[in-house]
């Protein structure tokens, strides 16, 4: 008989997710699928579209990295224009990345994970929240909570608004940095850099306590893509795309997004609208490689700020190595990427180039295809747009971050049930494991709005299967 637990409150993830184990005849985990089940089609209703709305209208797509998308596309319309975007365009672009990266980095450990790891796992449900952290630790919650406004307001005083503010367009940015928003932004950055050193500092205190979650959360040999500097610097915007292995060898290098057809392929399952991204030289599903934070510190021989290389520096040694193959460390990774972009604004805000009036290059349509790239905080985005003469999107393919960790996600939540999961008479499972397995997903920080063009306040619910595929419990997370 199938049974069903409801836990509040509404699962940490961005949309509507849902994860089936399948037991064997000991009651052993035998398998995981990590199903994503809506579907809203973006590629499809932006056909006829003019490409000069683009950028505006794929930051729709998600209301947390709008940046992302906008940034995207701006340099797919870069593509068909064929222009040379002017430095300070380039530059004010970056910064506004940056901000990006800071915020959705500080929302994703202050307000979804760090419950976790400060609260415990198995703490009240109604508890484990950002509210309950606020009453365990305000001064890291409020802390927290002003970092992310730091990302946010970057990002405003750049475009005129935090959340899809279309203000970079094919050919560069509307208009400079004000003397305003520098001054602002000047006076935020000391605190800023104080939070994230405490938060990496607690955070390296709290993995040396807990080196089973390093070892059974998503620990295994992959792929690793992402951009990179021509000199191996940290990258989020330009460079070019590389992919290692788990040893740190590079396996392709200076691969041209405009070729992606070649070494991406996407995969597709009956059980999930996620599409599923590999490697094509080592087919599918062997071609599992992973994307974000995780991938850019693994990829990059430095990051090029001195606080993030020496943090750098002992998330190696933690790692044992080069490459860190554990997804716990997708955590670790993105709290040492909020300090990189700090420093990085830093740097940005106090060159001059930044509120140069020579922002932007114009031109009509000179190509009817175009690729653009660009880091997203949970990863490599791409945008594919094919367009006739008049500019009208002919066709469109996005391939999304959260999709392209899908073949990893699957396989770090069926590593932790078997860790975790243990055979009974009847099914049951406590809370607190459903908690540690749906904390393999938000290692990842998915956003699955992004990548199923969700809509909507969706749960998470979990299926468990028996060895004969009947279902025998269903724990779910109410809307």
């Amino acid at each position: 008989m199938s049974s069903k637990l409801v836990i509040d409150p509404v699962t940490r993830i961005e949309g509507h997710a849902k994860i089936s184990l399948f037991l064997d005849d000991a009651g052993k985990v035998e398998d995981a699928h990590f199903h994503v089940v809506e579907f809203r089609g973006f590629e499809k209703f932006c056909e006829g579209r003019p490409m000069w709305e683009m950028a505006g209208i794929t930051s729709r797509i998600c209301g947390i990295c709008p940046v992302s998308h906008l940034l995207a596309s701006a340099k797919t319309g870069d593509k068909i224009l064929a222009v040379r975007v002017p430095i300070a365009g380039e530059k004010l672009r970056r910064m506004m990345n940056l901000g990006q990266i800071l915020q959705s980095h500080a929302l994703s450990f202050f307000h979804l994970s760090s419950p976790d790891f400060l609260l415990g796992w198995d703490s009240d449900p109604g508890q484990r929240n950002v509210f309950g952290l606020m009453a365990a630790n305000p001064d890291l919650a409020r802390a927290g909570i002003r970092l992310r406004q730091f990302g946010q307001t970057v990002i405003e005083l750049l475009g005129a608004r935090k959340i899809h503010a279309a203000w970079p367009v094919p050919g560069g940015v509307r208009y400079p940095l004000s003397d305003e928003g520098k001054a602002w932004i000047q006076d935020r950055l000391p605190e800023s850099r104080a939070t994230i050193l405490s938060a990496i500092e607690l955070f390296e205190s709290w993995l040396d306590a807990h080196p089973v979650e390093v070892d059974v959360f998503g620990k295994f040999p992959s792929l690793f893509m992402s951009l990179v500097g021509d000199d191996g610097r940290w990258e989020h915007y330009g460079g070019h795309l590389r992919i290692i292995d788990s040893e740190g060898q590079i396996v392709a290098d200076r691969l041209s997004e405009d070729d992606y057809q070649s070494f991406i392929g996407e995969a597709v399952e009956p059980w999930s609208y996620l599409k599923f991204p590999y490697y094509k030289p080592l087919g599918y599903p062997d071609g599992v490689y992973r994307v974000g934070p995780l991938a850019r510190l693994n990829i990059c021989d430095f990051i090029g700020t001195p606080e993030a290389d020496r943090a750098l520096e002992r998330f190696r040694q933690r790692a044992g190595g080069r490459v860190a193959t554990s997804s716990f460390f997708y955590h670790y990774a993105r709290l040492i990427e909020i300090l990189a972009c700090v420093e990085a604004i830093e740097q940005l805000v106090n060159d001059p180039d930044v509120q140069s009036p020579r922002v932007r290059a114009e031109a009509g349509i000179n190509e009817l295809n175009g690729v653009g790239v660009s880091e997203a905080p949970r990863g490599t985005l791409f945008h594919h747009y094919q367009v006739d003469e008049n500019g009208l999107i002919q066709s469109v393919n996005l391939i999304i971050a959260t999709g392209q960790n899908n073949l990893a996600m699957n396989r770090t939540i069926k590593q932790i049930a078997q860790h975790y999961v243990e055979g009974s008479s009847d099914g049951s499972i406590p809370e607190g494991i459903l908690n540690r397995v749906e904390a393999g997903i938000r290692a990842f920080d998915p956003c699955l709005s992004c990548s199923t063009h969700a809509v909507g306040q969706m749960p998470l619910k979990l299926d468990v299967f028996n060895a004969d595929r009947v279902l025998i419990q269903t724990l779910e997370r109410s809307s």
